[in-house]
């Protein structure tokens, strides 16, 4: 388990997400997901002898694991992703669809995924990112400050796209690779935004959240902040969701590696057809 701190209640997040299969799961994001880890798959010319779908909370991916005719055998980790039950070097490709983004300890657990890639094998995974929900974000925040004088913890703080390329390093992944697609959905109000978050499990499961129920009058006035600022002409309301993208290979000397210095075949000057002016020489006019 995590030896950090402990932002997410996991215990809880596996209650709401028990709820959220009992009232129906909201999948168009798990959807969407899943059709784009097929494209992304589909130009990684290789087989995959065995995979692991790491905490996708439907079976959306590895339905199009199946469809795609690269991976032999796909196992559903059932497990808590902050204590992988896998085997050293085991795994030829570990994926995982909107499930990374509760991990506490997100280092870590990409530690363990690379540990149980074979050499060669890749991670490719999609997560929320920060910039998931600013809309609603604000609103929480503005809406508490003026009914109860000052601000708790309403929405989770994922992790920054900028951050997630040094992360896969940290972990020992080679050829790491992070980018972000962002999708607008629209709602009629606020509160269908949040019935489909309770539908997807992802209702507030921070340790640090506010114990104490929502206020009406607070929801009343944060209705009316999301529609006077988040309202398109048609009066519906925007709600931006940052989906992130890692990929990263576990380590084989067959990859690909950059040049050591001073081991250039050619100048620069030469390739860009120019001359080369030595230190302390100033340019001819």
């Amino acid at each position: 388990m995590s030896a950090g701190p402990t932002i997410f209640d996991r215990n809880l997040l596996r209650l709401r997400q028990q709820r959220a299969r009992a009232l129906g799961t909201a999948t168009f994001l798990l959807d969407r997901v899943a059709s784009d880890m097929a494209e992304r798959l589909a130009v990684v010319l290789r087989q995959f002898g065995r995979a692991a779908d790491l905490g996708t909370p439907t079976d959306a991916v590895r339905r199009v694991l199946a469809e795609s005719g690269r991976v032999g055998t796909v196992v559903d980790v059932i497990a808590d992703e902050e204590a992988l039950p896998f085997a050293s070097g085991s795994l030829d490709l570990v994926v995982s669809a909107l499930a990374l983004q509760f991990v506490n300890d997100l280092p870590g657990t990409l530690i363990q995924i690379r540990r149980a890639l074979k050499p060669d094998g890749l991670l490719l995974a999609a997560l929320i990112g920060g910039n998931s929900l600013a809309e609603l974000r604000e609103a929480f925040a503005q809406a508490e400050t003026e009914i109860e004088g000052g601000v708790s913890p309403r929405v989770a703080p994922f992790a920054d796209v900028r951050e997630l390329g040094g992360l896969l390093q940290r972990a020992g992944f080679a050829l790491p690779v992070v980018d972000s697609d962002r999708l607008t959905v629209r709602y009629k109000t606020v509160l269908d935004l949040m019935r489909d978050l309770r539908r997807m499990g992802a209702t507030n499961v921070l340790t640090e959240r506010r114990r104490t129920p929502l206020k009406r009058k607070t929801l009343f006035r944060l209705a009316e902040i999301y529609a006077e600022r988040f309202a398109d002409a048609d009066g519906r309301l925007r709600a931006t969701f940052e989906i992130a993208w890692l990929s990263g290979w576990a380590p084989h000397e067959s990859q690909q590696k950059p040049l050591k210095p001073g081991s250039a075949s050619q100048r620069l000057a030469d390739a860009l057809g120019t001359r080369e002016i030595p230190a302390g020489e100033k340019p001819k006019p």
